[in-house]
Order: structure tokens, then C-alpha cells, then sequence
């Protein structure tokens, strides 16, 4: 008597692959993390930052070029055993000339930027950081639209660095992108927009 075939048990990827439209997927430390869509003050965030950045970086508009910067872009390591979807990255272009045609990215990127939430902050620090550091991302910052905050970490000799703690408002030039300034107060939403959303 033939003996049924093994059901076919998906692999992390596929599971993500097949995550419902509006739920973004990760695999971080050999476990598939999901989350819904960001809030506001995290898209507000977002948008200023690749607005400010990606103007002078990605588009050479008042500044060098040089780069491509993405929100949200679907980067492998290591052949699919780790995916990250950091909030903004960002690629030399002399390491990535060409982008690539789909939605992965397997270059390792030069900087990322993670937006913090009360549900995402511990994954971001415990398991994203370490993660960026060992594929050899050279910068991270970090962003709380709650507490006005921006962290800006190197990797020197595999360990991240912290080279600038910047709260509230401001004019902030942060490595990788010295030649732009970053008005800190543009990156939080209005105050009474801020009481609304909690």
C-alpha cells in the first residue's frame, strides 16, 4: 500500500511571501516576525527623513548624490536565512550601480535608519542591530517620534558605536550625510496631532 506524500511544509520565506497585503514580514534569528502597518508619526518620520536625504543623496538636488535611498526595502543576508525591512536603507551607488529588478535587495546596505514603536524598539535594538553589525552595515540611526530622539551608531571592528544622541529640535549633520542638515523639530508631528493619536 503507497504511503501518502509528506505534506509540504512551507519554509520561513514562503510563509512570508505569503503574509496579507498590509502586514510587513521579517526573518530575524531563524523566526518569521510580522507587524501591521506603521502609524502616522512613524510614516510622518519617514517621509521627512527620505525627503531630506534622499533629495541631496539620491537626487543630487542641492547636495552630492551618490546614493539610492528606499523606504522600506526587502533586503536578504545570507541566501534568505535572515530578511529585514528597515524603515529607510540606503546604498552607495559605486557598491550597487545597478538596482535591482524585483523587490529583494541582496547588497548589504551602507546605512539603515529603524523608526521606533512601542511593539517594534526591543526587535529593532535586540535583533535587528546585531544583525546589521554582523553583515558589516556601516551606520544605523534610530528614531523615536515619541521621545524626539535620534541615535546615530558606526561599526567599528564589528561593534556599534554610538557617535550622536540628538533630542527634540535643532539642526543635527550626522555621518553617513554630513552635507545636509536635518532640521529635528520637521521630523515630529504637530503637538496636538501627537495627543490624537495616543
Amino acid at each position: 500500500m503507497l504511503q501518502p506524500a509528506p505534506a509540504h511544509r512551507p519554509t520561513l520565506y514562503e510563509a512570508l511571501e505569503a503574509l496579507p497585503e498590509g502586514v510587513t514580514g521579517e526573518i530575524l534569528n531563524g523566526q518569521l516576525h510580522t507587524q501591521p502597518r506603521p502609524a502616522i508619526s512613524h510614516a510622518h518620520v519617514a517621509l521627512n527623513l527620505a525627503i531630506g536625504i534622499g533629495g541631496p543623496y539620491g537626487k543630487g538636488i542641492g547636495g552630492p548624490g551618490g546614493w539610492w535611498i528606499f523606504p522600506e526595502p526587502e533586503v536578504h543576508f545570507g541566501r534568505d536565512v535572515e530578511v529585514a525591512v528597515p524603515d529607510l536603507a540606503g546604498w552607495r551607488r559605486e557598491r550597487m550601480p545597478i538596482l535591482p529588478t524585483g523587490h529583494r535587495v541582496e547588497v548589504v546596505p551602507d546605512w539603515v535608519c529603524e523608526i521606533l514603536s512601542l511593539s517594534t524598539e526591543r526587535k529593532d535594538r535586540q535583533d535587528k542591530m546585531p544583525l546589521y553589525a554582523r553583515y558589516g552595515v556601516r551606520y544605523v540611526w534610530l528614531t523615536d517620534p515619541v521621545k524626539h530622539m535620534l541615535e546615530v551608531y558606526q561599526l567599528e571592528a564589528g561593534a556599534w558605536v554610538e557617535i550622536g544622541r540628538f533630542a527634540e529640535a535643532g539642526q543635527v549633520t550626522a555621518p553617513p550625510f554630513e552635507a545636509v542638515s536635518i532640521v529635528l523639530e520637521d521630523l515630529w508631528l504637530p503637538q496636538q496631532l501627537r495627543l490624537v493619536e495616543r
